[in-house]
């Protein structure tokens, strides 16, 4: 047994992960992540956790697809990880994706790049203009400005294309009103 198989084997059981090469990416999380989890897996940065082999992997590794990078990359800038986010989702190979552009400006606006998220979030509506999700977050960014006028205007569109009962309606229409802008 080599010394990365000894050390895999004894991150396993005590619950962490690390990589192959024998670089530690340690994780910490439920370890139940289905993708939906609210509780990600989370190895070090430019690392992701990959449910086939049970350990943190380099996010550039091939052996995850764009729509489980995706998937994790949201996870993790949802939960506020949003620095190891962004390595995630620039590893997906589809750079067009508008959800992966999405994520990438919510990550960078929520580090405090705003500028930053608004490129990514223009580039995402260049390809989807019906896309609710960035515009919402697009519209928390023109309030964290104070651009009330700018957020009002997403907050139409949004009504526009998907009515004022979906969740991206009424987290802009919070933050609009004195709610959560970040």
């Amino acid at each position: 047994m080599n010394y990365a198989s000894i050390i895999s084997t004894l991150a396993m059981a005590i619950g962490l992960s690390v990589a192959v090469s024998g670089a530690p990416a340690f994780a910490f999380g439920d370890g139940s992540n289905s993708g939906s989890s609210d509780a990600p897996i989370v190895c070090n940065k430019g690392y992701v956790y990959s449910q086939k082999e049970k350990i943190c992997v380099k996010a550039s590794s091939s052996l995850l697809d764009d729509k489980e990078l995706y998937q994790q990359g949201r996870d993790l800038a949802k939960a506020g990880y949003y620095e190891h986010a962004l390595p995630v989702l620039f590893a997906v190979k589809n750079q067009n994706d508008p959800m992966v552009l999405t994520m990438i400006g919510y990550s960078k606006r929520k580090m405090g790049d705003i500028t930053g998220g608004f490129a990514f979030y223009n580039k995402a509506l260049a390809i989807d203009p019906d896309n609710i999700n960035t515009r919402e977050y697009l519209g928390e960014g023109y309030v964290t400005l104070g651009r009330v006028d700018l957020a009002e205007a997403e907050l139409a569109k949004i009504e526009k294309i998907a009515g004022r009962d979906t969740e991206q309606y009424e987290a802009l229409e919070l933050a609009i009103t004195g709610g959560s802008t970040w």
